[in-house]
């Protein structure tokens, strides 16, 4: 336990120190991202006042949390895992996809970034690499860090062909990553849902090493691979993010951008994977989930009726157009964040407790 508690107390410090030195260079060299403007009959929310906040805040959190990982495999002398180096692959090419897209915001002032069509099949192309690199590394006890079977608190008994379940993978991170990137859109509000998320995934995933089946052999332990390092990562990803939401809070001194959101995604999705809970994603991601359902909705519903159910979609842009302040809508959805993350973590314990 004492390397989760080195990785995220090393990460937090990294955060909260770098960040703000992060954004004074930024801000001397006027590198913003743009803002969408109201145009061509499309109204957006007023943002004017965020224009000239520095952009690639995610560079942070990426820092962060590979120094907090490897300072506490550094301090204690073990080795890192298969599966936590397949969690920071996932995550840390995501954040070199949004990079790139950040670049092309804050360099050539193009609010939309690169094309929606390169940055997907990137995404894509590291998911599948990630989804087949999940099932290698078989370890003393037969496991690899992903499994077959579709899981919701734990393994169920439907288990896909390999085919099939790297398809299915691929369809998680694609639709995780880009669920956090949606919701990042008002100061704070994406950085503060990650936070509770990735805290439940902390307290499960020290609770999956507990009841490990590689510690003890019973009834109803855990068949999942280096639950521990998973503890590791997961802290280190929430101390990050938590430094990074002091600068991030509205009104924000940067803005984590595609950097950070993808880097999130990605984390997130693959701490669901590894830990064999790949359906409660809709409890840990709840805030996540509702946000992109927005969008689902009103694209239906202006596809079948020519009507939108939002004044604006994703939405909490609907409420900031309703005239809700930002503040008020980011604290009520981190709420709501809170509430999905306690529902998921209620439902993992029940199913122990009932066993």
């Amino acid at each position: 336990m004492r390397l989760v508690v080195i990785s995220a107390a090393v990460a937090l410090l990294v955060s909260m120190t770098f960040t703000p030195i992060f954004i004074k260079f930024l801000r001397a060299r006027g590198l913003a991202q743009a803002i969408r403007q109201s145009a061509n009959g499309i109204s957006y929310p007023d943002h004017d006042h965020k224009r000239g906040t520095p952009s690639m805040g995610g560079i942070a959190i990426v820092l962060a949390v590979a120094l907090g990982y490897s300072s506490a495999h550094l301090t204690l002398w073990t080795p890192p895992t298969a599966s936590g180096l397949l969690v920071i692959f996932l995550s840390f090419s995501l954040a070199a996809v949004g990079f790139v897209d950040d670049y092309t915001k804050v360099f050539k002032q193009r609010s939309g970034g690169v094309k929606a069509r390169t940055k997907l099949i990137w995404q894509t192309l590291i998911a599948l690499t990630f989804a087949v690199l999940a099932f290698q590394f078989v370890d003393e006890r037969g496991l690899t860090p992903a499994s077959q079977a579709i899981s919701f608190v734990r393994e169920t008994s439907l288990v896909l062909p390999l085919f099939v379940m790297v398809l299915f993978l691929w369809l998680m991170i694609t639709a995780s990553t880009n669920a956090v990137n949606i919701t990042d859109g008002l100061d704070g509000l994406a950085a503060g849902a990650a936070v509770i998320t990735f805290a439940a995934y902390t307290l499960l995933t020290v609770w999956q090493f507990g009841q490990s089946c590689a510690r003890e052999q019973f009834a109803n332990c855990y068949e999942v691979r280096d639950p521990l390092d998973l503890s590791i990562l997961a802290a280190a990803f929430a101390a990050a993010v938590f430094g990074f939401l002091w600068f991030n809070t509205s009104p924000a001194a940067i803005i984590m951008g595609d950097t950070g959101s993808l880097a999130i995604g990605g984390a997130i999705v693959a701490l669901a994977i590894f830990t064999h809970t790949q359906l409660l994603l809709f409890f840990f991601g709840g805030l996540f989930v509702m946000t992109t359902g927005s969008v689902v909705l009103q694209v239906i519903s202006f596809k079948t009726r020519k009507k939108r159910i939002f004044l604006m979609s994703p939405i909490h842009h609907h409420f900031e157009l309703k005239g809700w302040p930002e503040q008020q809508i980011v604290v009520r959805f981190w709420i709501l964040q809170g509430l999905f993350v306690g529902a998921g973590l209620a439902l993992f314990y029940a199913e122990w407790v009932t066993q």
